[in-house]
Formats: structure tokens, sequence, C-alpha cells
């Protein structure tokens, strides 16, 4: 089951739409999960896997590494970070070698035939945190990003990179649930100002009583989101 050591190749599980699919969605997980993990606590909060007829998604696992909040334990993170908190510097080393093993898997859509366009990458906690430098500083091209009870540090490289960005962004989705103790709601509104002064258009939910979880309601927005940003393609396009 574990990925050989010494490739790039992450360990991912996926959900393929019956027919042949037209788009891809990247789904990260948070910390100390799994992409298997993140799918299967998807599908008890909706009792269903999260599907669409034309999509593709992909759950792939960071690989294990030492994780600093964790006393130098080994956990399956996309990145280390000295703390949970907006107020330290990124680990830069370690979040952009993780873009770049990311970038083979979207780089692997686009071979089998899919647009970047048609591509949406996301995650929850650690796994918005991911996807926003995976899209905003490397493909700014993708279809859009989503970010679940995540942030973004204060002096973040998204941020300075995007002071330097002209262009359309893809847009933001992000949810949060004001209760959360781990990854405080105001974190995550403090993220949204920024990249939205930054040309970013975003949307952002708040959610009442919810903690640092996955809900059904916002899993429901998601996917509403979902479709507006990868809608069925008509059979008779051609490009």
């Amino acid at each position: 089951m574990a990925a050989a050591s010494g490739s790039a190749r992450l360990q991912r599980c996926w959900v393929s739409p019956a027919g042949r699919h037209s788009a891809s969605l990247i789904f990260l997980h948070g910390s100390g999960d799994s992409g298997q993990g993140v799918r299967r606590w998807i599908k008890q909060v909706l009792n269903q896997d999260l599907t669409f007829q034309h999509i593709k998604i992909i759950y792939p696992t960071a690989p294990p590494r030492p994780y600093t909040p964790m006393k130098g334990g080994i956990s399956n993170v996309w990145f280390d970070r000295l703390k949970i908190s907006m107020d330290c510097p990124e680990h830069l080393e370690s979040i952009d070698g993780m873009c770049g093993m990311l970038t083979d898997l979207i780089d692997e859509e686009v071979k089998s035939g899919i647009k970047k366009s048609r591509i949406l990458v996301g995650g929850f906690s650690m796994g918005g945190c991911m996807a926003m430098h995976l899209a905003y500083r490397n493909h700014q091209d993708v279809a859009g990003v989503f970010a679940l009870s995540s942030f973004l540090n204060k002096a973040s490289a998204v941020y300075q990179d995007l002071q330097k960005t002209e262009g359309t962004l893809p847009e933001l989705f992000q949810c949060h649930g004001t209760a959360d103790e781990l990854v405080l709601h105001s974190w995550g509104e403090e993220t949204n100002s920024m990249l939205k002064s930054l040309g970013v258009s975003t949307k952002f939910h708040s959610f009442p009583g919810v903690f640092h979880e996955l809900n059904r309601a916002e899993l429901e927005k998601l996917k509403s989101w979902i479709l507006m940003k990868l809608p069925r393609e008509v059979e008779t396009q051609q490009e």
C-alpha cells in the first residue's frame, strides 16, 4: 500500500464517475489523516460518497514526515510548521516540496485529457491551506479553490506572490465553524479578507456552533459550488 520511497508519486484513492470524466477535483485531507480517511469521513457525513456524473475526485495522502507540533513525531502532513498559529513563519521548504508533488498530480490529469481550467483543488484544515499555496502560487489557471476550516499565516508567501500577480485568479470558496477551537473562525475570516484585498473573488460561509469538523450543510454548499465551477460540458462542444 505504501508509496515507494524516492518516487514522487503520491498514494491516493479516487471516486470515478460512471461515464467519462470531463473534470477533476483534488481533495486534500487535514493533518494526520489520509486520502482514504477524509473520503470515509465525507461518506459518514453525507451517508454516501461525494460523487458527480462527470467529475473524478482524487484523494491523495500526504507522505509521512516529522511534524513539529507533535514534537517531531511522524505524521501524514502536507508540510511542517512551528505551531498551529497565524503568527509564525511558514515552513516554505516543505510547502514548496509538496507543491511539486501535487503539481505532478495535476499534470497527470492534464495528460489524461482534462483541461487545467476544469480542475478544482481544495481541502480541509491543513489541506485547504496547502491548496491555496498550490493554486495561488503555482496554478492560477485552475477552476477554483476551496478551503474548509483553513487559514494562511499572517505573512504568507501566498500574499507576497499575489502582490506581484496581474490577471484573473481562481475563485475561493471558504467555510468555517464559529465554534472551531483549533483553527479559529477569525483566522479564516482574516485569510479571506486578505485574499479579497489582493484580487481574489471569494465566498465565505460561517457555520454557527460548528467545531473543527466537516458538516453536512457545508458539504452540500460545497457540492453546489463545485457544480457551478465545473458544469457538465455539452457533448457537442469541441475544443
